[in-house]
């Protein structure tokens, strides 16, 4: 099996930043006092950011020669971060590809329909916007106070899916972030009773199309921040954007919390995801419980089943803003494994 690490440090082009610490973008603080410091960090941002965003190109084969990517854009922070990352990697992708900006206009009330065709007009990218009332759609159907998501995700799906195969993309681009990724994580496992996340990449209910999240790495803190920086015109959302007590919301704010008390637990959590080890679970289908027998051949892996296996430190990125709140209460990070009895 091929490492992570081995995967990306052979993708020139997808991973390299494009520029370098000694480029005048990245000043010292030393030299031009705050404002350097700031641009420095934004700098750093942006490195990380495009980083983050070709790593998970490269380890899940996202994007590939020829490609004709179809980038959904809500105008959200996430999907505009999406986009301009992704023509930042273009530039200097080591393989060609063509990206084709879609929006959904779901005649939501108040809905500044001018702003993106606007904003993408001037960027100079290919665009479409596709205008379908899915709103009074899901509003007719769904009662006051219940949850509008998923009957409008189905609906904003099959949209997609169509539009897809009418411009002839290859793959379909969605702004799903690492948080989105972790809350998916826990919401399936608290009220779906199944550990199943959201896929990096995966091929769609119908067969015919394969959406990718070249974003599955990246932090939401950082999108926040990037988007700030870039003063992208975000448009909230009328629907999921209105309701407050949503599990997703809760769950979100939840893992906030937990970063902030005990940081490197998230980035640990998310690479669980990438380290999972099926003969200590308890599902059939997955191992061979009920036909295992001793062999009497010693295995390489050990006998872990009363082992206390040893916490690795949480691995941090060396360009991601810490502080000294957080760099104190690392240690307590860390949660004991109970001794067997």
């Amino acid at each position: 099996m091929v490492s992570t690490m081995e995967t990306t440090t052979n993708a020139p082009g997808w991973i390299d930043p494009g520029f370098d610490d000694a480029s005048p973008t990245a000043a010292p603080a030393a030299e031009y006092g705050a404002a350097g410091k700031q641009q420095r960090e934004n700098h750093k941002l942006e490195k990380r950011l495009c980083r983050e965003v070709g790593r998970a190109i490269v380890d899940y084969n996202m994007i590939e020669e020829g490609d004709r990517v179809m980038v959904c854009l809500s105008g959200g922070k996430d999907s505009y971060g999406m986009l301009d990352i992704l023509q930042k990697l273009q530039a200097r992708a080591p393989i060609s590809f063509e990206l084709i900006v879609v929006n959904l206009d779901q005649k939501q009330p108040g809905f500044p329909e001018h702003i993106l065709p606007a904003y993408l007009t001037k960027l100079g990218v290919k665009f479409h916007i596709e205008n379908q009332d899915t709103y009074s759609i899901v509003k007719r159907v769904i009662p006051e106070g219940k949850t509008l998501c998923s009957l409008c995700s189905r609906l904003r799906r099959g949209i997609l899916y169509r539009v897809a195969s009418e411009l002839g993309a290859t793959k379909i681009a969605l702004g799903h972030h690492r948080d989105d990724i972790l809350q998916t994580l826990l919401l399936n496992m608290f009220f779906g009773a199944k550990l199943k996340a959201m896929p990096p990449k995966l091929v769609s209910d119908d067969g015919q199309h394969v959406v990718i999240r070249p974003m599955a790495y990246v932090a939401e803190k950082d999108l926040s921040r990037w988007a700030e920086l870039r003063e992208f015109p975000i448009i909230p959302c009328t629907l999921c954007g209105s309701q407050e007590n949503l599990q997703r919301k809760q769950v979100g704010n939840m893992l906030k919390e937990w970063e902030k008390k005990f940081p490197g637990r998230i980035e640990n959590m998310f690479s669980a995801l990438q380290n999972v080890v099926p003969s200590h679970l308890l599902d059939t289908r997955l191992h061979p419980f009920t036909t295992l027998k001793a062999t009497g051949v010693a295995s390489e892996d050990g006998d872990k089943a009363f082992d206390e296996e040893p916490l690795p430190a949480p691995e941090f990125d060396t360009e991601a803003p810490r502080t000294e709140a957080g760099n104190a209460s690392m240690a307590k990070a860390v949660i004991p494994i109970a001794t067997a009895h």
